[in-house]
């Protein structure tokens, strides 16, 4: 098993651990301390050494931070985590609902006239500070750079990640090291730049064709780089970590400790993202002599934009994965409910994906929320959360696999015993939401932000929303929320053939249930229409192949065109998984992707 179920944070951590940090902040005579999630890589998935959040206050979501004053505690989190929160964290810490309130605004409204506001400089990125610090002018409150707090008072802090990185074959990524290289380099010559710093680990992996196991499921080496306009490159990590992979040359390797001095030293203009590159970086590069140029990390579109190589890889990972779903969903329906619970759910999908032989780890802890816990948009199920599935109810299972030919991701929400009728109205609201977006077609140029109202037209007519994006990026192997394409409201990065997006419009009740429906797309050009018209357009291409319990569906509420394209993706995955399947499975699947 790769998930596990201990709960690791209590409530009851945060008090005294509170008090603790307020103590430190006294003693170097600061007012406040900024404890963010992120690490000095800015990545999703951070290492155990660098759980700072989750230690200080118990709240384990992915995405977060606080701002601890002396006598106010906030904790700021966004939509997908307003439930879960309620059940990690003390009293003693205020939630706070990111980003309708930005920290600037509470830092003014609750700080003092003449309070210092301590952050660590490596843990904050250039455009966070420089915001901050903008926001604040005037407002007698100011920030200053010191040493983290938090690890100043954690005493059985966990070590730094020492497991050895490995080369990732040419066979799975496309492109050799050298051809990326190249590419990334012009990248930069055509911004005036003679070199870039690259911070984000998977950007590097994905450049040098290398992975790691830094972090929980994603498999990145933790590293920062410098690349040059003509495309040597300098890494930057614990050297020891390389001693099975073979670099060129061009490519050299250097200690952590060796990374600053480096940007003290540098010349000419170097490139660096604001938004992801550390702030200590870049005051580093202010004592050198270089030029900063300000511009997106040059890894990040190429690394979006899948080559026929990676996308062909994805193909195979869905099928395969598709097939384990399968096999899962057939065991589920031969099972009394009643005696199934949370986590019996996530052993058996989780060895069923096992069986496949090529599961190199889960690419998240899976979320297996039955009932009112499906309304926890990222429930994970523990020991003492765990409940037993429920009749006349609904089941909401978030998984996916990391492949060395892809990584997938899949939501499904099956019916336990008869569901209401309101559950299949709303179940079916969002499946119309999930295929509005599936079969769109839209002109080259547009963004996820000009999709995003397409999930929700239907629940907004009820009065219905959900309070997260209905689509993030997803990488080869890499992370399963992968950046910068997305569909939400606030997504203006364009949508380009090779995209790999996942649509995943949900419906949750608190206390009582939660709906989400999610596949995987990859954007491409569509087959030559009919009638052509001016504009070249885009539509979308499915990867996930598993089916959508039809038992929730209401066919009254579709349209003929909903129904007739539900019905030929069901018909695709029979036909696409039905060779992968036992026969037991086979058979389940022919009566769950029957015609509506």
């Amino acid at each position: 098993m790769f998930q596990n179920f201990n709960s690791t944070t209590s409530p009851k951590q945060g008090p005294p651990r509170l008090k603790r940090l307020r103590n430190w902040m006294s003693s170097k005579n600061i007012d406040g301390f900024i404890v963010p999630r992120a690490d000095c890589h800015q990545g999703e998935n951070v290492a155990a050494c660098d759980e700072r959040l989750s230690w200080l206050t118990g709240f384990t979501g992915s995405a977060g931070f606080a701002c601890i004053l002396k006598e106010h505690a906030g904790i700021f989190i966004d939509g997908r985590y307003r439930l879960q929160i309620l059940d990690q964290v003390a009293n003693e810490y205020s939630p706070i609902h990111w980003p309708e309130v930005q920290l600037h605004d509470w830092i003014s409204e609750t700080a003092s006239v003449g309070d210092v506001i301590g952050f660590d400089p490596w843990l904050h990125t250039v455009l966070q500070i420089n915001t901050l610090n903008e926001a604040l002018k005037g407002k007698g409150i100011s920030l200053k750079s010191c040493d983290n707090g938090i690890d100043a008072i954690w005493e059985d802090r966990p070590g730094k990640p020492s497991a050895s990185a490995w080369s990732h074959p040419i066979a799975l990524s496309g492109q050799s090291v050298k051809e990326k290289c190249s590419k990334i380099s012009t990248i930069i010559a055509n911004n005036g730049a003679d070199s870039a710093v690259i911070t984000l680990p998977d950007s590097l992996c994905w450049l040098l064709n290398i992975r790691g196991a830094d972090v929980r499921r994603t498999p990145i080496v933790q590293a920062f780089v410098i690349i040059t306009a003509q495309g040597s490159v300098k890494l930057f990590s614990d050297i020891r970590k390389f001693k099975n992979v073979h670099f060129d040359e061009w490519i050299e390797l250097f200690d952590w400790s060796d990374f600053e001095c480096a940007l003290q030293g540098s010349t000419g203009v170097m490139q660096i993202d604001p938004e992801s590159l550390p702030y200590a970086a870049f005051k580093a590069l202010e004592v050198g002599s270089s030029k900063i140029n300000y511009a997106p990390d040059p890894c990040i579109l190429p690394k979006a934009r899948k080559n026929h190589t990676e996308l062909e890889g994805a193909r195979l990972a869905h099928t395969r994965d598709g097939a384990a779903m399968v096999e899962f969903l057939s065991w589920f329906s031969q099972n009394d409910p009643s005696q199934l619970t949370e986590i019996d759910i996530v052993e058996t999908l989780e060895g069923f994906r096992i069986a496949t032989g090529q599961l190199h780890d889960i690419s998240f802890d899976t979320i297996s929320g039955s009932g009112p816990n499906g309304a926890i948009v990222h429930y994970r199920v523990t020991h003492e959360t765990n409940r037993c599935l429920e009749q006349n109810s609904l089941l909401l299972i978030d998984s996916g696999g990391q492949y060395k030919d892809g990584t997938t991701d899949i939501t499904r929400t099956l019916a336990v015993g008869t569901p209401s009728l309101e559950m299949c109205q709303c179940f079916t609201q969002v499946l119309q939401g999930m295929i509005a977006v599936s079969r769109v077609r839209f002109p080259k140029g547009l963004s996820g932000r000009d999709l995003d109202a397409l999930a929700r037209t239907r629940l907004w007519e009820v009065g219905q929303d959900y309070d997260h994006g209905t689509g993030h990026g997803v990488g080869s192997f890499l992370s399963v929320h992968e950046g910068p394409q997305r569909i939400s409201r606030t997504a203006a990065v364009q949508l380009d053939p090779g995209m790999i997006i996942s649509v995943e419009p949900g419906y949750y009740r608190a206390q009582a249930f939660g709906i989400r429906i999610e596949n995987l797309i990859v954007v491409q050009e569509p087959e030559q229409l009919m009638h052509s018209g001016s504009h070249s357009m885009l539509d979308f291409e499915t990867l996930t192949y598993a089916p959508i319990d039809r038992q929730l569906i209401l066919r009254d509420m579709m349209t003929d065109y909903e129904t007739a394209w539900l019905n030929t993706y069901h018909s695709n995955v029979f036909e696409k998984l039905t060779p992968h399947l036992t026969p037991e499975a086979s058979k389940w699947l022919r009566t769950a992707t029957m015609a509506i």
